[in-house]
């Protein structure tokens, strides 16, 4: 079993020096075998040590988001079975174990800048907040997941001298880590709009920084983003229902102090330009398609279908036999008759050319249309209809062009060509009876409108996301198999549990919450 809670590297990778595989791995060093390292060359490791998670790959889909997050939100279909709600714990522990291997390498970053002089920490200062607001993003997703975390504490085993006793770590709260994070966050985005980046240090950090090029614009609207996103997620709880309103009207109201995400070109996302470089994705093909892991649900498919979605044909294709017809998996029939149904070839299945076979599928952190989707479901709780209204139809617009431009950068052909879509049809399927804001008559009703699209949008490329979403809105509507066969797992998971590695390893701080660690017991935000 691995300790991950405790493993801090001694000192950690190297700077991402050229775009060689083989150069690359040279550079990234054995961390035990290393003595120095500094805020620059950690900073690249430590952004790196996650990319299993951001970059579409085997490990991340198959292991993980095909038993969890993808059947949760019904993003996909599947053959019913018993225990298909039990959260696998290869998949938990493998998730968990990653998450603590990079918040080691965040805290000794933390460690490594602590020890320089004051003028030399101030002059780096652009690597600390890139760095955090990269760690806060996936932290997010773990306190989404789990709730209460070993945080503060955990990955302090190199700060404390090799002190293993001294680095069991304590739980935090669940509120109390997205209260850190916001403030920090909020603090960034009012530093960066003065922050000063010496000349030489900018050199490095547009080496070092292969996520947005060194751009301390593009971190600006990525820290506003990411805290738009978790201020909406706490927006309905008792906590933060007052200060995500305050805060998001301020962001909403002043662009200009507070930039977002507004448009594709501005995506926070890891593209990439060359398959000879460490940061293409690994195996997505296998990660999406292995085990079915890939076709679609009946939810999503008919939903598309009904109200001429353009971005059908980009995002799914008709099963081998089916001529041409898009059909999905209904998660209330019997296993039988889903087994039957995938044996004849006619679900339609996750665009393979756009998606899994897509060598050049970016690392997708935050995209313009969850942005617009989020700015509208605060526009509709402020009572603003017509900003919500536009908020909404800006982001269908802005998700089918994501996904049309992600099509366009694939070299594979498996998939019939995709025609371009045209103005008209984003308008006829924004006017469709169920997409149509005017139609929409109630404040449930039109938040209905906003969770399914972002639902949709989603799908299985932001699986984190969306199960989030799903749980707090309870939208769309999903109908799920009761497994009445698993009496304590009969329907989804509102969280996961702990792996079993915390009760052997971190067995005292574990008691402290243990009694919390049910499939059932709500993240604080889920309303």
């Amino acid at each position: 079993m691995k300790k991950i809670l405790f493993i801090s590297s001694l000192a950690v990778t190297l700077v991402v020096s050229s775009c060689k595989k083989a150069d690359f791995a040279d550079s990234y060093t054995d961390p035990s075998k290393i003595a120095v390292s500094s805020v620059e060359k950690q900073f690249a490791g430590f952004v790196n040590s996650n990319l299993g998670f951001i970059m579409p790959g085997y490990w991340n889909y198959f292991v993980v988001q095909r038993i969890t997050n993808n059947r949760y939100t019904q993003s996909v279909g599947w053959a019913n079975a018993t225990g298909q709600y039990i959260p696998g714990g290869g998949a938990v522990s493998d998730h968990w174990n990653a998450y603590y291997s990079f918040l080691a390498q965040y805290k000794e970053l933390v460690k490594i800048n602590k020890a320089l002089s004051p003028a030399d920490q101030a002059e780096r200062r652009i690597f600390m907040i890139a760095a955090t607001i990269y760690f806060y993003d996936y932290t997010q997703k773990m306190v989404d997941v789990h709730g209460d975390l070993p945080w503060s504490a955990a990955g302090m085993l190199s700060a404390n001298g090799g002190d293993y006793l001294a680095s069991l770590p304590k739980y935090d709260k669940a509120q109390d880590i997205y209260t850190k994070m916001l403030d920090d966050l909020r603090g960034f985005s009012t530093e960066l709009n003065s922050l000063t980046v010496p000349a030489a240090i900018q050199t490095a950090f547009n080496t070092q920084d292969f996520i947005l090029k060194g751009s301390k614009v593009a971190w600006t609207r990525y820290c506003n983003s990411l805290r738009l996103r978790m201020l909406t997620r706490v927006s309905g709880s008792t906590e933060f229902a007052s200060r995500a309103s305050t805060e998001i009207a301020a962001m909403a109201t002043a662009p200009a102090t507070f930039p977002l995400v507004s448009s594709n070109a501005e995506n926070i996302q890891i593209n990439v330009f060359s398959l000879n470089t460490p940061v293409a994705g690994s195996n997505f093909q296998g990660g999406l398609e292995d085990w079915n892991g890939n076709l679609a649900s009946a939810a999503m498919i008919n939903h598309m279908v009904t109200n001429g979605d353009p971005r059908l044909p980009v995002l799914f294709e008709p099963g081998p036999a089916a001529g041409g017809v898009y059909r999905g998996i209904d998660q209330m029939a019997a296993p039988s008759v889903t087994e039957a149904l995938i044996l004849t070839n006619t679900v339609a299945m996750y665009n393979r050319s756009t998606t899994s076979r897509n060598f050049f599928f970016p690392g997708v952190l935050i995209n313009a249309a969850e942005v617009s989707f989020h700015l509208a479901e605060a526009h509709l709780k402020a009572g603003n209809l017509s900003a919500a209204k536009d908020a909404y139809n800006k982001g269908i617009e802005q998700s089918t062009e994501h996904y049309f431009n992600i099509r366009r950068v694939t070299t594979n052909t498996t998939s019939p060509a995709v025609v371009p879509y045209t103005a008209a049809q984003i308008t006829a399927y924004q006017t469709a009876a169920g997409i149509n804001w005017d139609l929409a008559t109630t404040a449930a009703a039109r938040q209905a409108l906003i969770s399914n699209q972002r639902w949709l949008h989603y799908n299985v490329i932001q699986p984190f996301e969306n199960w989030a979403e799903v749980r707090r809105t309870d939208l769309p509507a999903l109908r799920f198999w009761a497994d009445d066969a698993t009496p304590t797992n009969v329907a989804p998971p509102t969280r996961w549990m702990y792996p079993s590695s915390e009760n052997v390893y971190n067995k005292a701080n574990y008691a402290a919450v243990s009694a919390n660690d049910k499939a059932t017991v709500k993240i604080f935000w889920d309303r």
